[in-house]
C-alpha cells in the first residue's frame, strides 16, 4: 500500500500571512476603537457645560493646513512605495524621509493647537465636549506618533539591509497604517472641524 507523504514544514510564506492577518486584525480592532471615540465625541459634543463650543476654540486654516500635511505625507509615503517595489533603495528612503518630516509638522501643529486651548484655561476637565475632544484627536495624534517611531525603525532596516522580502513586508504594512491614518484624520476633520 502506498503512503501519501504531505511535508508539514511551515513555509516562510505561511509565516508572514500570519503576520499579515494579526497586522489586519490589529488595524481592524483600532477601527472600532476610532469608531468608538467618535460616537463618543457625537454624543458628547453639545455638553460644553457652559464653556467654549468648537466655534469658539478651532482655527479652521490652521486644522486645514494640518490636513494638508498629513494627506501630502500619505502621498509621499504612496511615492516610497513604489520606489520600494521598483527596487530604488535611496529614493525610498529620501520619500519616507519626506513622509517622516512631514508627520512631524502635523504632530508639531497638533500640539500647538492642543497647547493655545490649554493655554486659555481650557482643558479635557472643562466639559464633556472637551474631554472628548482632546481624547478623540490626542488617541489620532498618539498613533501618528508611533506611525514616525515606526518610520524611524523602518529607515534603520532599509540602510542595514536594503530592501529584502522581510523589510519590504514590513514597509507594506507601514504604508497600510499611515494611509489608515490619513482616512481617520479626514474624518476626524470633517466630523469635528467642520460640523462644529
Amino acid at each position: 500500500m502506498n503512503e501519501i507523504i504531505t511535508d508539514t514544514t511551515p513555509s516562510p510564506h505561511d509565516h508572514y500571512d500570519k503576520i499579515t492577518l494579526g497586522f489586519w486584525t490589529y488595524l481592524m480592532t483600532d477601527l472600532i476603537s476610532f469608531a468608538a471615540l467618535f460616537a463618543t465625541y457625537a454624543v458628547l459634543r453639545g455638553n460644553t457645560f457652559g464653556g467654549p463650543t468648537g466655534n469658539d476654540l478651532f482655527s479652521l486654516p490652521l486644522v486645514l493646513g494640518e490636513t494638508m500635511i498629513l494627506l501630502t505625507s500619505s502621498f509621499t509615503c504612496g511615492l516610497a512605495m513604489i520606489a520600494v517595489r521598483k527596487n530604488l533603495k535611496n529614493q525610498a528612503i529620501t520619500f519616507f524621509v519626506i513622509t517622516f518630516l512631514l508627520g512631524t509638522l502635523f504632530l508639531s501643529l497638533e500640539f500647538m493647537e492642543f497647547s493655545h486651548i490649554m493655554a486659555e484655561g481650557y482643558g479635557p476637565q472643562t466639559s464633556a465636549f472637551l474631554s472628548a475632544f482632546f481624547t478623540l484627536v490626542g488617541t489620532h495624534g498618539l498613533h501618528i506618533a508611533v506611525g514616525l517611531l515606526w518610520i524611524v525603525v523602518s529607515l534603520v532596516m532599509v540602510w542595514l539591509s536594503g530592501l529584502t522580502p522581510f523589510v519590504v513586508n514590513k514597509l507594506e504594512r507601514l504604508s497600510i497604517f499611515w494611509h489608515f491614518l490619513g482616512v481617520v484624520w479626514i474624518f476626524i476633520f470633517t466630523i469635528v472641524y467642520l460640523l462644529k
